[in-house]
């Protein structure tokens, strides 16, 4: 029999053992170098490629791509809300005469100086977005109060670097490191290289045209679309992108816009505003906004007068002091203060081959404004067709102008109206055409055309006139293309203005803006005469005995020509021709707008 081993003995056994354990597993690993060890680092890799499936690797590419899309698609809507928010305060052109250009830089530089921004935060860049989105409208309501000496030359570029450029920049760069982790492995090295930022480029533009688009078509139909509406609900769905506890920075510029913005559209926020115009003697009675603009209605109790505004324009107005006058106690139409509206009423006074007889005629007016020259013929017994593309317009026109009700009213874009009917030989054809558009401080292009007035030839019987209001800068060459074109269509024409140029005044500023009337007719002949209008052609208006028969004629030697361009028309697929001047043309008409209105009516939209 064995002897039985000690408690050291044994003891010492198991040490021997425990120790000897781990030789004896680290034995087993190949030395490095050895086919061995090579055979072992390929099956791990290949467990790992196991554990990293292709579903794994596809959740990660679309989430890369998703949020740069998002980020793209919210910096295009916010370049159009920014663009709809600056119009009232500066007009549609001078808003637009910076924006290009400083989108174009702050995606260079948001692109190009991703690393740096990521490094110069201690967070995330993108958790900024939401809270300079949400700061916006303050900026926006703040910078407007000095719109007057930022002018429409600055004020555009002023606003939209301390807010557009921030959020464009900041968005840029984020898409470009988001970008990085994009599998692009399938493309070709160059392209691979150039594909996030030419791509990203493409679809930015592609979605500004697309969700700009939908935006002006259906701006203020809800509180949620209109100006102000449209940046909360954008600074909300970046704070849903990149959600954190910076958001409580934006918190007292989210109180200012719901208790202090005026122009939240709300009953609250338009008290406060008359409240404040109160002081300077003007009232708005109502407000809209619409696919033109930013419309509303604003009285004036002081003077006795009321206008209806769109954006940074004037569309009319006409004296209410004069409606409880006994003189004009019961008149079918009120007083315009501007007398050009009544001047195209002279339409009915050109002399043609027939005459032609008040209740047998039929009249077009392309653009209703206030109603003043459709309210004319239509108490004159005219059967009047209204063309009118914005529906609040109308809406306006007839709840706080005399603007009757015994007249057809088409609420439709002139361009598409005119093409149908002229196409149609069983529409009907007018004894008078009254053509009668103008915003911004430009002509509307599409309307001026050599198609849209050949329409208009047509539309017109044989033994009709025309009369064409065209409203720009006389020291600008675009009065000379637009009457060569009318030209062109009508082969007699006479043109008068509505006041004589200020010399002294044109002398200072350089600036000549009026409205002219064109009076034309379809058939050739020596020159147009007017015949002399009767009691009954005045309706019983001083405006109409001042400007009803026209007096300031403008003669060919009146118009500019352009410096080195051949004399031509205005074509559908020529139309840089006018809009090169457009940018001039609309400063100039800020410019007088911000005289013939107090500057607090314009800046406090």
């Amino acid at each position: 029999m064995a002897p039985k081993p000690s408690p050291a003995s044994s003891g010492s056994s198991k040490k021997t053992a425990s120790t000897t354990k781990p030789s004896s597993s680290s034995s087993s690993q190949p030395e490095p170098g050895t086919t061995e060890a090579f055979t072992q680092e390929l099956q791990a890799l290949a467990a790992k490629a196991q554990s990293e499936t292709w579903t794994k690797r596809a959740r990660e590419q679309v989430a890369i791509y998703a949020k740069s899309l998002a980020l793209l698609s919210l910096i295009a809507a916010f370049s159009t809300v920014s663009q709809l928010n600056l119009s009232p305060v500066y007009g549609a052109i001078p808003a637009a005469k910076w924006h290009a250009k400083l989108l174009m830089a702050a995606c260079f530089v948001g692109w190009s100086s991703n690393l740096a921004l990521n490094r110069a935060l201690p967070f995330r860049p993108e958790l900024l977005l939401p809270v300079v989105v949400l700061w916006t409208p303050v900026v926006q309501f703040f910078l407007a109060e000095v719109s007057g000496k930022l002018t429409a030359t600055w004020g555009p570029l002023v606003t939209e670097g301390l807010t557009l450029f921030p959020v464009v920049t900041i968005s840029a760069a984020c898409v470009a490191t988001t970008l990085e982790g994009a599998d692009l492995s399938v493309l070709p090295g160059w392209l691979a290289d150039a594909a996030p930022g030419l791509g990203s480029y493409g679809y930015f533009k592609t979605a500004e045209k697309v969700l700009g688009y939908l935006l002006e078509r259906h701006v203020g139909k809800t509180l949620l679309n209109t100006r102000l509406g449209m940046e909360v609900v954008l600074g909300g769905l970046y704070a849903v992108l990149a959600p954190s506890k910076l958001l409580l920075l934006a918190l007292p510029a989210m109180l200012h816009t719901a208790v202090l913005n005026t122009h939240v559209p709300t009953d609250m926020a338009l008290a406060k505003l008359n409240t404040g115009l109160a002081e300077i003697g003007y009232t708005v009675l109502d407000r809209a906004e619409s696919i033109t603009g930013y419309i509303s209605v604003v009285d004036s109790p002081k003077e006795g007068y009321r206008v209806l505004r769109c954006d940074h324009s004037l569309l009319g107005g006409e004296w209410v002091k004069f409606l409880d006058h006994p003189r004009f106690k019961g008149n079918q139409v009120a007083e315009p203060i501007y007398g050009v509206f009544t001047m195209l009423e002279a339409v009915r006074l050109v002399e043609t081959a027939k005459r032609i007889r008040d209740n047998e005629a039929k009249a077009l007016v392309i653009g209703l404004g206030i109603g003043t020259t459709p309210a004319a013929l239509v108490a004159h017994g005219v059967d009047t067709t209204v063309v009118e593309l914005d529906p609040v317009v109308h809406k306006f026109a007839s709840k706080y102008f005399q603007l009757p009700s015994n007249h057809t009213a088409v609420i439709e874009d002139a361009v598409t109206y005119t093409t149908r009917q002229a196409a149609d030989e069983t529409a009907p054809r007018y004894d008078y055409i009254i053509h009668d558009v103008f915003t911004g401080g430009a002509e509307p292009i599409p309307l001026f055309t050599l198609e849209f007035l050949q329409n208009l030839h047509t539309l017109l019987k044989p033994n009709g006139v025309v009369a064409i209001n065209y409203a720009g800068d006389f020291a600008l060459p675009p009065p000379r293309i637009v009457v060569n074109t009318i030209r062109a269509v009508f082969p007699t024409c006479r043109m008068f203005r509505e006041h004589p140029r200020d010399e002294k005044e044109f002398a200072a500023t350089g600036v000549d803006f009026t409205n002219m009337v064109i009076f034309c007719t379809k058939q050739p002949s020596e020159g147009i005469s007017f015949r002399e209008p009767t009691a009954r052609d005045m309706l019983n208006s001083p405006s109409r005995e001042a400007f009803l028969p026209p007096q300031h004629e403008v003669l060919d030697s009146d118009l500019v020509e352009s410096v080195g361009e051949a004399e031509g028309v205005l074509a559908r697929n020529s139309t840089e021709r006018l809009v090169k001047w457009h940018e001039q043309s609309a400063m100039g008409h800020w410019a007088v707008m911000r005289t013939v209105l107090p500057e607090g009516v314009w800046k406090a939209w």
